[in-house]
């Protein structure tokens, strides 16, 4: 091993940036797959979506009310109900003439002739001498285009609304249906090979003894990666050996990126860094001033005959540091792996509700509660007792972000919160 040449500290924001940036260059994907629609919630597009026809397709109202021309009922004038047009319906009549007007419903398309809908509420509807006449009730008025979306003003035929590289949620998924994609193209889903490493790890199933710990930072990584979009291939726990590290990545190299927990750090074994460089590893950092999550390591293995070059974050051991550095580090280059064109860490901003003191030097990731109130989202700490404390870590709901060069923040500040 060579402990020093390899060795590359950086702030966060550098850190960020420079996955971001290998991200944003990431060409070789999974081959696509055809699925029905619903099957495609979560994943990526591997082709565009076009509307097969203008949207809406016809002039459509907005309200229950009456198609007319609005100068028909201006000024006190009064049009005359000529018939009426439900939603799934078409006028069957002529165009409409100056002081005529039909009734419509929410939907329905709107007859030839009419420039507005005057909304049921705002009229008197009358009937002397037999003949339905509605205007204006007193206060209000109508222009012209009031109440109407013409027909193609949200898309026009052939128009691409979903990209490839969307990532399907029910408002992609409607939008599909109403194009009439019954099924789509979408990347396959990455595998993601998760490797635990350590001594001290016993299997979720065994009775630990007083000294060892369940491994449970694997489970927690298969839950990010699948909410990710990606397929996670856990490996057995890896010993604290070079013999048993150099099997382990070996065994994962066909997969598309490589999560290993543990192991990162400066102890006596701590060897992870030290097998990779034996597989001859590109370190593009191999920490972070962070906390938690500082000793956290990305690279890449290099390509061979039979499989090309293979990303891999070396995330430390702790679990908090372990999910914090997946949400900024691992999921984004996930993301592109995906196919995804949206890859950043997901951060919102909110108000902090209580006071918080720490110390600087750090760009610090605390376990916080963030509330979603409608007009100010307000953000807490929540208290724990460092990386490893899994328990505050399940009360959190995200992570409040302090800068390194903030030792207090006020209570009513705006903060960043990164969303777990």
């Amino acid at each position: 091993m060579q402990p020093e040449t390899h060795l590359r500290i950086l702030d966060f924001p550098d850190a960020l940036a420079l996955v971001l940036d290998h991200a944003g260059k990431l060409t070789a994907r999974p081959a696509p797959e055809r699925l029905a629609l619903l099957a495609t919630q979560g994943r990526t597009l591997a082709e565009a979506v076009a509307a097969d026809r203008p949207q809406p397709p016809f002039d459509r109202s907005t309200r229950d009310g009456f198609a007319t021309q609005a100068a028909s009922v201006q000024q006190g004038a009064a049009a005359q109900v000529i018939g009426q047009v439900r939603a799934g319906e078409i006028w069957q009549g002529a165009a409409l003439l100056p002081g005529q007007a039909v009734e419509v419903m929410t939907g329905a398309p709107i007859p030839a002739g009419a420039d507005c809908v005057v909304m049921l509420e705002h009229v008197l509807d009358e009937e002397p001498s037999g003949l339905r006449r509605v205007h204006l009730a007193e206060g209000r008025s109508i222009h012209a285009g009031e109440n109407v979306v013409p027909c193609g003003s949200e898309a026009r035929a052939g128009e691409v609304l979903l990209p490839t590289g969307t990532r399907m949620g029910a408002a992609e998924i409607a939008i599909a249906a109403a194009c009439g994609r019954a099924t789509l193209q979408v990347f396959a889903r990455p595998r993601i090979a998760v490797i635990a490493t350590g001594d001290e790890l016993v299997e979720v199933e065994d009775s630990p003894l007083p000294h060892q710990i369940r491994n449970s930072n694997s489970y927690a990584l298969a839950t990010q990666i699948a909410a990710a979009g990606a397929e996670a291939i856990r490996q057995p726990v890896a010993q604290d050996t070079c013999e048993a590290l150099l099997a382990s990545i070996r065994a994962a190299r066909a997969c598309d990126l490589l999560l290993l927990t543990g192991g990162v750090s400066m102890g006596k074994y701590d060897l992870v860094e030290a097998v990779l460089l034996e597989l001859g590893a590109e370190f593009f950092f191999t920490g972070v001033r962070m906390q938690p999550g500082k000793p956290v390591v990305f690279g890449r293995l290099p390509g061979t005959a039979d499989r090309p070059p293979q990303y891999f974050f070396g995330l430390p051991g702790n679990p908090v540091s372990t999910q914090v550095t997946f949400l900024l580090f691992a999921a984004p280059l996930l993301r592109a792996l995906c196919g995804e064109r949206q890859q950043q860490p997901r951060f919102v901003q909110a108000t902090l509700a209580e006071p918080l003191r720490t110390k600087t030097g750090l760009t610090r990731f605390l376990p916080a509660l963030l509330h979603y109130d409608l007009h100010t989202p307000t953000v807490r700490q929540v208290p724990w007792q460092g990386s490893g404390d899994q328990a505050a870590n399940a009360r959190a709901n995200g992570y409040l972000v302090v800068p390194p060069d903030r030792e207090t923040l006020a209570a009513g500040e705006p903060v960043t919160v990164l969303l777990q």
